[in-house]
């Protein structure tokens, strides 16, 4: 029979995410069906062929954390839509999932700044595992005030 010590627990119950900062509670998040926090499929790019219209006909945005391809779909009522990339050279699936949920985040935070015309794939950088959340914000700002200007 295997004993444990007395007051040490025998699985975590719950544990904070394995990344350093933390995005913290939106002040005005995207919130889904059944009253939940997330980035919902309606306004996600999931289709290759969806992403492949974007990257053949929209503009590319570079910036240290991330680089964006931007197209204006005139046609698109339902929203902005939003893709995530990372390839198979930035790291393991562990790396590319934890970078695709930073960008996740970031983006899902500042819905109000996205216009119901634009499709955006977003393939972040390495630099975005070590980032500060500022960081990333500011990075996101600038490619939103650029796409309102285009």
């Amino acid at each position: 029979m295997l004993f444990s010590p007395v007051g040490v627990p025998k699985a975590a119950t719950s544990s904070r995410s394995v990344t350093n900062d933390a995005f913290g509670t939106p002040s005005n998040p995207i919130s889904v069906e059944g009253g939940g926090f997330g980035f919902p499929k309606s306004s996600r790019i999931l289709r290759s062929s969806d992403f492949r219209k974007v990257y053949d006909e929209g503009f590319r945005f570079s910036c240290q954390h991330f680089a964006a391809f931007c197209v204006a779909d005139v046609g698109q009522r339902d929203g902005p839509k939003v893709g995530f990339t990372a390839s198979r050279a930035m790291g393991n699936a562990v790396v590319r999932n934890r970078m695709r949920r930073r960008m996740r985040e970031a983006v899902r935070l500042r819905p109000a700044g996205l216009d119901t015309k634009w499709r955006i794939v977003f393939n972040p950088r390495k630099p975005i595992l070590t980032a500060n959340r500022e960081a990333i914000e500011r990075d996101l700002k600038r490619l939103l005030q650029q796409c309102a200007a285009s």
